[in-house]
């Protein structure tokens, strides 16, 4: 695997905020906190090995395919495929989509966001501490736009929240949960999720195992929180569809709801 070129991601501090650069527009002031850097991944294990403090921290994220080198290809092939499958069966689950080996730092911050798959996230090395949060939480969290680069992204900074401009954050109330070697935990999709490399424990190494959605036979009254989100999501973005502009979304919503909707109507 030492010569295999790897995705992996840098940031001047401990916080890897994924963004979509497929979003970001020609006149958005979109600066994001990490940036993908390439490399090969004996490259990135002398580098993570002699890191010292001001330098870049570092965040391999990379798929799991047949390039990454028959050693780790073996290895994966032994993992207990009869177990984690039978969980996609009773779930309902549908088809496997992607595996990510993720190998971080030692205090390395995934801020608060959620994903549209469910998620098996397999620990190998270290320990992770994760803060969970429902669907039901998603006014305390207050993600970006679904058009803005960070989306599915929280816009609260838990190191430092702004309780000014988001005072729902208050209310706020996760699950903590440490995963350690040999822990699976189930991530539900569109559930959130702030994880942390916790330090003193050396870097982490970790599996993820994607599954899409699987698809609904019926639909029942009063929807789940995480349908509701989904609604949301695509709400967003047929009306940025239909305006030719996602930035007036948010006017549009407003001029929706402010006056008819925010007060009781008679």
């Amino acid at each position: 695997m030492s010569s295999v070129c790897c995705n992996v991601i840098v940031s001047k501090n401990h916080k890897f905020k994924y963004y979509d650069p497929k979003k970001i527009t020609p006149n958005m002031t979109f600066k994001p906190i990490s940036r993908p850097s390439p490399m090969i991944f004996s490259e990135f294990a002398d580098k993570i090995t002699n890191w010292k403090k001001g330098d870049s921290r570092l965040y391999l994220q990379q798929v799991l395919n047949n390039t990454i080198g028959q050693h780790v290809v073996r290895d994966f092939v032994m993992f207990n495929w009869d177990w984690i499958m039978s969980k996609q069966k009773i779930c309902k689950w549908g088809p496997l989509s992607s595996n990510l080996i993720l190998i971080a730092q030692e205090g390395n911050v995934t801020p608060c966001h959620y994903d549209e798959q469910q998620n098996m996230f397999a620990s190998i090395r270290g320990y992770k501490r994760f803060i969970l949060f429902p669907p039901s939480q998603f006014e305390c969290l207050y993600p970006h736009p679904v058009h803005h680069p960070y989306d599915r992204q929280s816009q609260v900074d838990f190191d430092n929240p702004d309780f000014t401009k988001f005072p729902k954050f208050k209310e706020a109330c996760g699950y903590e949960v440490i995963v350690g070697p040999e822990d699976v935990l189930y991530i539900p999709m569109y559930w959130f999720h702030h994880v942390e490399s916790l330090k003193h424990g050396g870097y982490t190494v970790s599996i993820n195992f994607w599954f899409k959605a699987g698809s609904v036979e019926k639909i029942e009254y009063p929807l789940l929180d995480y349908q509701r989100m989904v609604i949301m999501r695509n709400v967003e973005k047929m009306l940025a569809e239909a305006l030719h502009d996602p930035s007036e979304v948010g006017n549009m919503l407003k001029t929706i709801f402010l006056g008819r909707y925010s007060s009781d109507v008679d």
